[in-house]
């Protein structure tokens, strides 16, 4: 009796630590896959802040344009 006790429990603690090590894999893979998300993410925002930035740019250089026209050029 003792023995089949022993036996069943240390089949039970082998099946429960496998499901951790198969559990610890796949979110050691999900961690993976988040961390390319947020790497494809961070260029794609980057690229956009870029647009909006040159977009500044030649706002600003408008303005500038129409300031010297309508006031002229001062020294």
């Amino acid at each position: 009796m003792i023995g089949m006790l022993t036996e069943t429990s240390t089949l039970f603690v082998r099946v429960v630590r496998s499901e951790i090590s198969g559990l610890s894999g796949e979110l050691t893979g999900l961690c993976g896959e988040m961390t390319v998300e947020i790497g494809g993410l961070r260029a794609e925002m980057n690229a956009r802040f870029e647009t909006v930035n040159q977009r500044l740019d030649y706002l600003d250089r408008d303005v500038q344009a129409l300031t010297k026209h309508v006031f002229g050029e001062q020294s």
